[in-house]
């Protein structure tokens, strides 16, 4: 399991009935997560949460107690992320994402030319800002406007020049094809795709039908010098070695490796690590 265990600001207290407890800097919330399908842990700073998100009978949900600002900030090293409350349980950060960001972080601040990172489904850009402070020219592209405007601002908390990250709004498929088209090329490619989705214009996707497609076009945006290529799955069913086997396949001609698994967080209380997900991680070969 890939664990994210270097968290000061953020802490997995406990886990259990479907629910976790989380401290999130000076707040704690609790939220739904259908991993946590073993019983246990109601007592004690569970009922003294800040913030509870509650799902509803007819598949929605809300924050049914909000004793928390619409806005403030956690760090993770020398970053800095802006939280909120959003909706579908969401605070803008997968705290499990930082095991990921201290793995290529090394990779690009070890290679001795120029590192341009294309960062697609790039949400509030975490992984963008990680990428740009470690030497790349990043390329973050999204659907959301608001997801973008988001990722403006955790780039601004976390210092990072203006000039080092490119934001595109627009449809992640659409803008891959006009990549190719034009010729464009990068080093590293982050990918980290909805289950489902829609474009600025209404176009569907789906992660198990589309995947593989997306993967082998992005093949034709690597560099002949490439350095990695990150992929993130939240999709159930879909294992880190689905995800490998993609990932594989597509890029076999560049050589490299391939490395899959679980995303982990640890929990305080139990000592367990919570499923948060899928990666698979291919390297180019020295």
């Amino acid at each position: 399991m890939f664990i994210s265990k270097n968290w000061q600001d953020y802490v997995l207290f406990d886990a259990g009935g479907g629910k976790r407890l989380e401290k999130w800097g000076k707040y704690t919330l609790v939220r739904p997560d259908p991993q946590i399908i073993w019983s246990g842990g109601y007592g004690g700073q569970w009922d003294k949460a800040d913030g509870i998100y509650s799902r509803s009978s007819s598949g929605g949900g809300s924050w049914v107690k909000k004793d928390i600002p619409d806005q403030w900030e956690i760090s993770y090293g020398d970053m800095r992320f802006s939280l909120s409350p959003m909706g579908f349980k969401h605070t803008g950060v997968f705290p499990e994402q930082a095991v990921n960001w201290d793995w290529f972080a090394p990779l690009i601040k070890r290679r001795s030319g120029a590192v341009r990172v294309l960062n697609l489904f790039a949400y509030t850009g975490c992984a963008s800002a990680a990428a740009a402070l470690a030497g790349a020219a990043v390329c973050h592209v999204d659907a959301s406007k608001g997801m973008v405007a988001r990722a403006r601002r955790n780039a601004e908390l976390c210092k990072v020049r203006p000039e080092g990250i490119r934001y595109i709004v627009d449809d992640c498929f659409k803008f891959v094809r006009r990549e190719i088209r034009r010729g464009s090329k990068y080093e590293a490619i982050i990918l980290d795709p909805p289950s489902y989705g829609r474009g600025p214009g209404g176009e569907k996707w789906s992660l198990e039908s589309d995947l593989d497609g997306l993967v082998r076009d992005l093949a034709e945006l690597l560099s002949d010098q490439p350095l990695f290529v990150l992929l993130n799955s939240y999709t159930t069913g879909l294992s880190p070695s689905t995800c490998g086997y993609i990932l594989g396949n597509a890029l076999r001609r560049f050589g490299g490796r391939v490395e899959s698994d679980e995303l982990g967080l640890p929990v305080r209380a139990s000592g367990l690590c919570l499923p948060c997900g899928a990666s698979s991680r291919w390297t180019a070969g020295s």
